[in-house]
């Protein structure tokens, strides 16, 4: 890391434009540690939106990653690691590997 203050600002400056995960992704983690969350708390975990994590929800959903179950008045979800990564480079690997790392 470069000592110079000029440096120093630059270098979190370019890192904070992006991150390993997606959005989709840090909403599966938080997911997988909380399940019983409602779309304001994945929304405050993730650093998003309500509308933005409710989008997200429903990606999940319709390609059956996550399942939604009505326990009361709460929403639990069920993750389905079972499942494969959508991208051709990742698709031999399940999601589950990924939530692994995270628990």
């Amino acid at each position: 890391m470069a000592t110079t203050a000029g440096s120093t600002t630059q270098r979190s400056e370019t890192s904070s434009r992006w991150r390993f995960l997606t959005n989709h992704g840090h909403v599966l983690i938080h997911l997988a540690r909380h399940p019983e969350s409602r779309v304001r708390d994945i929304a405050a975990a993730v650093g998003i939106t309500e509308r933005s994590a409710q989008s997200i929800l429903a990606d999940l959903e319709a390609d059956r990653y996550v399942s939604k179950v009505r326990h009361g008045r709460r929403n639990h979800y069920e993750l389905h690691p079972e499942l494969h990564f959508r991208h051709p480079q990742e698709a031999d690997h399940q999601i589950g590997e990924l939530l692994d790392i995270f628990r």
